[in-house]
């Protein structure tokens, strides 16, 4: 079943003509329609982009084209990141007005590599705890037991790569938001070193002194495709200025 294999071999199986990116967007969109009513974990699922996007992905592993490290493989970003016209509500009633102007940086590096994005996943408001529920989208739950917390405030994005509806994706951490979600989940996150990936684009913002703190890091099921999205997302970037 392509949901359950790894990020790695999804990128893999992608660049080997083995499996296609439509029908890796197709599968995770179905997982998510049956495991998101349940566990809650999106804010918004950008299926009509996605599948844009792997039609697209598609005709470049047909033409023979050079490949980015994530093409075609199907990743979520946090509600605290920005996507291009879509809100960032990051929990709160008070950024229902929000349109984000352009990618976070580390978004536009998942699309750089290759990847599509599926969707946006849940906060608490301002990522301000250690479960994550808000008054716009309300609770995510934990896959494993619905009756548990999937852990905040990255707790969209661990619930949705536990339940299977994305390879892997970004979060951001502070105080744990990173690590307790993905130990909640049973899945793997890293905390970087802060300057090592881009912040630019996050709300709150993460400027000095809280950048010192608060960081953008990768989620997925094991530390090989953590590996891999963090090669993807480590680097250099004007806009921030760790």
């Amino acid at each position: 079943m392509p949901v359950q294999c790894s990020l790695c071999l999804m990128a893999d199986l992608v660049r080997d003509g083995e499996v296609s990116p439509v029908e890796l967007v197709e599968s995770h969109l179905k997982q998510i329609e049956a495991q998101n009513p349940r566990v809650n974990a999106f804010v918004t699922v950008f299926a009509d982009e996605a599948r844009a996007a792997a039609r697209v992905a598609e005709s470049a592993v047909m033409r023979g084209e050079q490949l980015g490290l994530l093409h075609g493989v199907p990743v979520t970003v946090k509600d605290s990141l920005d996507c291009t016209g879509v809100p960032t509500l990051c929990g709160s009633r008070f950024r229902i007005g929000h349109k984000a102007a352009q990618d976070a940086t580390a978004v536009a590096r998942l699309r750089a590599a290759g990847a599509i994005i599926l969707g946006k996943t849940n906060t608490p408001e301002f990522l301000s705890n250690y479960e994550t529920d808000n008054y716009i989208t309300g609770r995510t739950n934990n896959p494993w037991n619905l009756e548990r917390t999937a852990g905040g405030s990255s707790g969209g994005e661990a619930a949705a790569i536990a339940s299977f509806c994305s390879a892997g994706g970004i979060g951001s951490d502070g105080g744990g938001s990173i690590r307790v979600p993905a130990h909640f989940c049973g899945i793997a996150g890293l905390k970087p070193t802060p300057g090592r990936i881009s912040a630019a684009g996050h709300f709150p913002v993460m400027n000095n002194p809280g950048g010192l703190l608060g960081v953008v890091g990768p989620l997925a099921r094991s530390a090989e495709d953590l590996r891999l999205l963090f090669a993807t997302l480590a680097g250099y970037d004007s806009q921030d200025p760790f």
